[in-house]
């Protein structure tokens, strides 16, 4: 039985115009662009990725911006929000932050005893900053936001599900514990120290979720690279159809579709972000697995105009 997994490594969303996802990722958010590369499974699309200095696992929110995208739906089989971690004495600054750039924020709330903050990003993905007393320090980017007040990664994930039985016995084998419920919310918690909650919530007439701009397309959890073939066997016990391993060149992985609909992968977190790129010039060029060097040019001259300050 390999070891429990300790949280989320990334989640990767759809989104439309990349201007407009980078722009808020970086400068509203203060995340830092810490990968620019294509959609390896389409080519004329980035595949941009967001996180902390290094988009260390648990940090790195990803994007798939095609252009001139149709909404999606949020709905069942999906995940239906993200959220990050803040510090807690950090929810007015990120309140006024907010309010000022014009975002999309509904009032805070309390949920198990925290203040969540409910906003949407441009294409209209249902986000969460969450405060946290004792929030990990992190690694936090250089940039618009100061440290002390700088999202830490993620909280975690919720998930819109037509019933919630099937998935659970997902998570639990995972290493998932069930940690309370608050109305149609039960909240499972790994041992993490970020990135470490799923919410499901069952909800059989909200109707099927669509993909498009402003949906998820998966969330990945964090496995090992000597684990990661008996996760792949795990998950064919439970009578999943788990991929081969995928070499992502930054992370190896492994997707599966739960029974409740919501796609989850199982990524490593070697070689990272910096097997390609210094630290310090993360996310300054398109950069490309070595088997789409030949088609560099032909692949630069597809994808649409971005404009990326050095972060």
């Amino acid at each position: 039985m390999p070891t429990d997994i300790p949280g989320i490594h990334h989640v990767t969303a759809i989104a439309s115009g990349p201007q407009e996802n980078y722009d808020f990722y970086t400068e509203t958010l203060g995340l830092r662009l810490v990968k620019r590369s294509v959609n390896q499974d389409d080519t004329s699309v980035y595949h941009l990725f967001y996180g902390d200095r290094a988009g260390s696992p648990g940090t790195s929110m990803t994007f798939f911006p095609y252009p001139g995208a149709r909404p999606g739906q949020v709905g069942t089989g999906q995940v239906s929000t993200t959220g990050f971690t803040i510090p807690a004495d950090a929810v007015e600054y990120w309140l006024d932050r907010l309010e000022g750039a014009g975002v999309d924020v509904d009032e805070p709330r309390e949920r198990f005893g925290e203040t969540v903050i409910p906003l949407r990003d441009p294409d209209g993905l249902p986000l969460e900053l969450v405060g946290v007393e004792g929030a990990p320090a992190g690694d936090p980017p250089a940039g618009p936001v100061p440290p002390e007040r700088a999202i830490r990664g993620f909280y975690g994930v919720t998930l819109s599900l037509e019933d919630t039985d099937s998935t659970v016995r997902v998570l639990e084998e995972m290493g998932y514990e069930e940690a309370g419920s608050a109305g149609d919310r039960t909240r499972y918690e790994a041992s993490g120290d970020i990135g470490a909650v799923v919410d499901l919530i069952a909800e059989p007439d909200r109707g099927r979720g669509q993909p498009g701009a402003g949906t998820v397309h998966h969330v990945a959890f964090r496995v090992t690279s000597d684990e990661q073939p008996e996760w792949r066997e795990q998950l064919q016990t439970l009578g999943l159809r788990p991929t081969e391993i995928v070499d992502r060149k930054w992370f190896e992985s492994v997707y599966t579709r739960t029974p409740g609909g919501v796609l989850f992968e199982y990524a490593t977190a070697e070689p990272g972000y910096t097997v390609d790129e210094a630290l310090d010039s993360l996310g300054e060029r398109l950069v490309l697995p070595e088997w789409f060097e030949d088609r560099r040019e032909e692949i630069e001259a597809g994808l649409p105009p971005l404009s990326v300050d050095s972060n």
